[in-house]
């Protein structure tokens, strides 16, 4: 039986992408359970949202008070670039039906830059598919672990856990910065947060930082 060389290749990245993302999971269920959710709605937002700075934002800005339109705003602003993705994967899955509204829920960061390394549109399907289910089911399964290790510990800020969602944010984002601009940007951005913390409820200055996303994007 011959062994096509290219499909392993691309399941062998799938697999390797969709388990290091998904370990991050136990991040989110730790900081949801943190954050005051408990194990069932750690695990729904991870299973329905499935979007992993859109989830972390929730449970940061309810878990600091704030309230649900805010966290509901911050989700959409952060996950309108899985918009975008599904603009890019459409011609090529070619899917209708119940088989879109799937293929919608794994349109991730990863399932998308796997699928776009591909040579030709067979490969692109499988590595999106591979990734999307992949980091789906690992995702869910570690937020389930996760949250579960963090509601058994007791009080979460006695081991640090309360910094988790921070912490999460910062492990997102730092790789994504690449150059000095992106550097500019996310500086000013943290400056401008933490100018706005004290006198702003929970969530405003997440969301106000958009502007500045605006503002650099225009002059672009």
């Amino acid at each position: 039986m011959s062994v096509n060389p290219k499909k392993n290749q691309v399941d062998r990245t799938a697999f390797s992408v969709a388990f290091t993302v998904g370990l991050y999971g136990a991040a989110f269920g730790a900081a949801g359970v943190t954050a005051g959710f408990s194990i069932l709605q750690t695990c729904l937002l991870s299973i329905l949202l499935f979007s992993g700075a859109s989830q972390f934002a929730v449970v940061g800005i309810m878990g600091a008070g704030g309230a649900a339109i805010s966290a509901i705003a911050t989700a959409t602003l952060l996950g309108f670039r899985n918009t975008l993705y599904g603009l890019q994967m459409a011609p090529i899955l070619k899917v209708k039906g119940i088989k879109r509204v799937l293929a919608a829920q794994i349109t991730i960061d990863e399932s998308t830059a796997v699928a776009t390394l591909q040579d030709n549109d067979e490969d692109r399907k499988r590595g999106f598919y591979l990734t999307g289910i992949g980091v789906y089911v690992f995702w869910n399964l570690f937020t389930f672990l996760g949250a579960l290790g963090a509601s058994a510990i007791g009080d979460p800020s006695v081991w640090g856990l309360d910094a988790a969602v921070p912490a999460a944010f910062l492990g997102l984002i730092w790789p994504r910065i690449k150059n000095k601009v992106q550097f500019l940007v996310s500086g000013i951005a943290i400056a401008w947060a933490l100018l706005l913390t004290p006198v702003t409820p929970a969530g405003i200055p997440i969301i106000t930082t958009v502007v500045l996303a605006i503002i650099f994007g225009a002059k672009k």
